[in-house]
């Protein structure tokens, strides 16, 4: 087995070419407006947009940054134009029960003009009206009509008084009613004369009287028939006169209207309540009101009953509605019911009824980011609900959670017929699937949005018309084809592969955004690749005081890490640390003990309670390979105790199992490491050192600290081979690789990066289980034999 050498300065980055952008400047591109590097998430949302089953609605699972809200706005944008408009509803009073507003479909653009119409005719009956009522051709039709009836009261009246006259009798009229005055000698009976009469002829004038008040009772009954015949006279001949003038006008809203029988019947309803109520119309009413409420009384109490309420207007629309919610509550989606007071009053009625998101989409596409819309503890409730039933139900949300129970509005709901789409991670749609019942039959279609696509020269091609459209779009300046290539660079940097790009476009937008600053600073016509340069710095330094901080500290000796000599047991290892907007890598030191022992290989990160789960299995692994390596012909009598140096957090992750089992092997063969390397890969039970991530920033970590001690030509960093692809190293590292003064080492088995750290022969196995003396693994097998013979001796005593 050949000894591992130094990894080629070409293989810590992959340059892209500026020639091969093939274009001066992002100026000359074709601005592309299609998702890019999505193909299996746009497969999925042209399916889910296209079927017209019920539940076939669109989940977009994606991180956020990959572009998700704006490149699915943008297609279901461009989709919704070739799809018809949606139709426009209306609420209209309910004339039989108030409390539950009409709710009417009308063609696209015409809730707008029904309501104009309604509108015009109203204005006309006011205007009309009371000048109908004012004419002398009504006054004569009146007076006719009361005139005849008149006469038949007097009739009727006379045969009255000719009767009393007969039986003795006059009647005079007082606030107390008709009287009936006995007569006696052709004059009037005052009360003591006829108290002076003979009992007989008393009780002879009190038997006429009855008779006579029976009389007037009949004809009392048949006045009063008579008033009634005014007042029914009187109001068909106000609805006669009032009918012949606004009845055409009516009709020709039918006429308009004629396709919509529904409007045509609503138009029958109003009609019919406005020649029944034309009294509303007379000014008389307004004048027995107090001035200040005059207004109310005339815009707000009888005529706001005949106005129509828009409640979705598609007149302007150039084809399917696209509405994206940002705000998901339950009553931005559902719609509400507003309240207005007057006079301490608070009322309502169905002109204030108010569409929410779904009767603005219905008909076409809602786009909800699903996070937003789970804050709300009745939005997804109320949301499901319009789904599964496909019809829009306006509730007000105490009355739906129980806790008010006072009369209110009960609009009419609306059939729905469109389609969701909800944006999120797949963390929550995972969730989703798994605690609520209904969430798999609602939405069962899943777009998975990726966080990288393939670096090919088309992608490549793609990526710089995004950089063109985006810099046309937000009227930045173009970039030249170097920086355009140096995006291209930090786009695979991102995605940690080679031969990826990533997608995370928000990202890209930024450096672009930040770049064209200094460029308008530098007054460039074009962003240049030192401005690229300048930004992915600046990006860099106003997030790593935290790096520095650790950088002084082992520069001062205060972290202890040594870049130079060598060690037994002890091995830099490299970890990652998050900050949230930066990552960075830190050197921290590994190192092992051994003895006699069965405890095996104790982790004191665990027993200290700072290991993680994936920590501690690395660590378990490795007495699976100390017995698979050397456990065959003897007891694996050993107890190692593994460190992480000054380590004040907790560790978690496999990564640096690897470097354990090399501190390990150090203290066994008693070989010291060299201490200019630092060392990370995880590793299996047969040995094989296998990927890790991070790779870049633990290459980078690992450098900042020998340069900030002194670059002396012999320092480097080993990681897995598998790594190699993963390699975009800035290009300080590249530069100090190139003079001689960094290396990389690459590495696929323990043997060869034992090899690398002590300089020693790794030695293969025999045929009878030994191997070659002086190699690491014959030094290794030999104290672990001793150790297990001390270790008998010492039971046998």
């Amino acid at each position: 087995m050949l000894m591992a050498e130094p990894l080629s300065v070409e293989k810590f980055r992959k340059r892209c070419d500026a020639k091969s952008i093939e274009v001066h400047t992002t100026n000359e591109i074709k601005p592309s407006k299609e998702i890019i590097g999505q193909d299996r998430a746009l497969r999925a949302l042209k399916f889910g947009l296209e079927i017209k089953e019920q539940g076939f609605n669109i989940y977009i699972s994606g991180m956020p940054g990959t572009g998700r809200k704006t490149a699915v706005a943008d297609y279901v944008n461009a989709l919704a134009k070739t799809k018809p408009v949606a139709d426009d509803w209306i609420y209209v009073n309910n004339f039989s029960n108030p409390s539950e507003p009409n709710a009417i479909r009308l063609p696209a653009g015409r809730g707008r003009t029904f309501a104009e119409d309604v509108g015009a005719l109203i204005a006309f009956i006011v205007r009309v009206v009371p000048k109908i009522f004012e004419s002398d051709d009504y006054a004569a039709r009146k007076e006719a009509t009361l005139k005849s009836i008149e006469a038949e009261k007097a009739k009727l009246f006379a045969k009255i008084n000719a009767s009393a006259q007969q039986q003795g009798f006059i009647i005079q009229s007082s606030p107390m009613g008709l009287l009936t005055i006995p007569m006696l000698n052709g004059k009037p009976l005052k009360e003591e004369e006829f108290m002076a009469l003979p009992q007989q002829k008393k009780e002879e004038i009190q038997q006429r009287r009855e008779t006579l008040n029976a009389e007037l009772r009949q004809a009392f009954h048949e006045m009063r028939e008579l008033d009634g015949k005014v007042s029914e006279a009187i109001g068909k001949l106000n609805r006669d006169v009032a009918e012949v003038s606004i009845g055409p006008r009516i009709q020709d809203l039918r006429d308009k209207y004629h396709d919509l029988s529904e409007i045509n019947e609503y138009l029958t309803v109003v009609q019919n309540d406005i020649l029944d109520n034309l009294g509303q119309f007379a000014d008389e009413q307004q004048a027995q009101l107090p001035p200040q409420l005059r207004f109310l009384q005339l815009k707000e109490a009888p005529f706001r009953k005949y106005e129509v309420n828009v409640l979705v207007d598609n007149s302007k629309a150039k084809g399917a509605t696209v509405v994206i919610e940002h705000t998901p509550s339950y009553l931005n989606l559902i719609g509400r019911i507003e309240k207005e007071v007057q006079f301490g009053i608070v009322s309502t009625d169905f002109s204030m009824i108010r569409a929410g998101s779904l009767h603005k989409a219905n008909g076409g596409y809602l786009i909800i980011p699903v996070e937003d819309l789970l804050r709300d503890p009745l939005a997804w409730d109320g949301f499901k609900t319009a789904l599964k039933t496909s019809t829009i139900a306006i509730e007000e949300p105490g009355e739906k959670m129980g806790l008010i129970s006072t009369r209110g509005l009960k609009p009419e709901p609306i059939p729905l017929d469109f389609k969701a789409i909800l944006i999120g991670t797949p963390t929550i749609y995972q969730l989703l699937l798994t605690l609520d019942p209904d969430f798999r039959e609602l939405f069962k279609v899943k777009a998975d949005f990726d966080t990288t696509m393939d670096r090919t020269q088309s992608n490549i091609k793609k990526y710089t018309a995004f950089m063109c459209n985006f810099s046309h779009k937000s009227g930045l300046k173009h970039l030249d084809g170097e920086a355009a290539a140096g995006i291209v660079e930090y786009g695979s940097r991102i995605a940690e592969d080679q031969e990826k790009l990533t997608t995370q476009f928000g990202k890209i937008a930024d450096i672009i955004r930040e770049s064209n600053f200094y460029a308008i600073q530098d007054n460039s016509e074009h962003i240049k690749s030192k401005h690229v340069s300048r930004t992915l710095e600046e990006m860099i330094y106003r997030s790593n005081l935290i790096q520095e901080k650790i950088q002084e500290y082992i520069r001062r000796g205060i972290f202890l890490i040594e870049t130079d000599g060598e060690k037994v047991g002890q091995v830099n290892g490299l970890s990652v640390i998050e900050l949230g907007d930066f990552a960075f890598g830190r050197p921290s030191r590994v190192t092992a003990s051994v003895g006699v022992g069965r405890d095996g290989i104790i982790d004191i990160e665990r027993e200290a309670s700072m290991g993680g789960p994936i920590h501690t299995k690395g660590v378990m692994i490795l007495g699976g390979y100390l017995s698979n390596k050397y456990a065959q012909d003897k007891p694996l009598s050993l107890a190692a105790r593994l460190v992480f140096e000054q380590s004040y957090e907790g560790v978690e992750g496999d990564s640096a199992s690897s470097t354990e089992l090399y501190a390990i092997l150090s203290a066994l063969s008693g070989l010291p490491i060299k201490q200019c390397l630092a060392v990370t890969g995880s590793v299996n039970q047969k040995g094989e050192v296998q990927a890790i991530g991070g790779v870049n920033e633990k290459i980078e970590g690992f450098f900042e600290v020998c340069k900030a001690k002194g670059l002396t030509g012999e320092q480097g960093v080993m990681i897995p081979s598998s790594n190699v692809q993963n390699l975009m190293l800035k290009e300080e590292v590249i530069e100090a690789a190139k003079a001689g003064k960094f290396r990389i080492f690459d590495v696929s088995t323990i043997d060869q990066g034992i090899e690398v750290l002590t300089g020693a022969k790794a030695g293969e196995r025999k045929p009878d289980g030994s191997y070659g003396e002086g190699t690491v693994n014959y030094l290794a097998d030999r104290r672990l034999r001793e150790m297990a013979e001390k270790l008998r001796e010492y039971q046998v005593k």
